[in-house]
């Protein structure tokens, strides 16, 4: 792990030859993708925990920040619950994360209870944060929809006002070849619908 981090003004190489961006951004949007391949070692709190950081400065409607992470690292008692929640597609690599976490968000407001139309919305905002601070810190993130929604919610505890939103895993990268035979040809960026075909003026096409 890097001792100095800081954003790159220029796409990674195994980035650019999947991606061209249609218009000028910063590379860091363009640089983050979702690596599967993991090295299976511990993360130290140090080299995690600001990927939480990030995530706690997202926006969210009346700031009342939904989001929630409950993870475990493969040190705590729990890590074999988390793998286990998985499908097993995913526990084929995501058993040598460092890091496996559940996102969920607070379905109501904070100041009057009532129903928060926008709480899937705003946590999303806060794991892309997340997200994208693991890319700039050059770790494997991959967010994660197949796992088992009801067990997660009841093997952790999570209260009836929260919804389980999706899973994530975190680790250091590895080389393609770790992975199963399966899933090497699918290790690499995809690409991105252009512009044209998800911002429309005025109307929708």
């Amino acid at each position: 792990m890097q001792e100095s981090l800081s954003v790159s003004h220029e796409l990674d190489d195994e980035v650019a030859e999947y991606r061209d961006p249609d218009h000028e951004i910063d590379p860091l949007f363009v640089n983050r993708w979702s690596p599967r391949a993991m090295t299976g070692e511990s993360l130290d709190e140090s080299e995690f925990l600001p990927l939480f950081e990030a995530a706690r400065w997202a926006p969210s409607a009346y700031n009342n920040q939904h989001w929630r992470f409950v993870y475990a690292t493969r040190e705590d008692d729990e890590w074999d619950t988390f793998v286990d929640l998985l499908s097993e597609g995913n526990r084929a690599w995501a058993s040598d994360a460092a890091v496996l976490a559940v996102i969920v968000s607070k379905t109501t407001f904070d100041h009057n209870g009532e129903p928060a139309p926008v709480h899937s919305f705003d946590t999303g905002a806060a794991w892309q944060n997340l997200a994208l601070e693991g890319a700039r810190r050059d770790l494997a993130v991959h967010g994660m929809a197949g796992f088992d929604y009801e067990r997660a919610a009841t093997e952790l505890d999570v209260p009836d006002e929260f919804a389980v939103e999706a899973m994530f895993a975190v680790g250091e990268r590895a080389p393609v070849e770790t992975l199963p035979e399966d899933y090497q040809e699918r290790e690499q960026p995809s690409d991105r619908k252009s512009v044209d075909e998800i911002a429309f003026r005025g109307e929708f096409e």
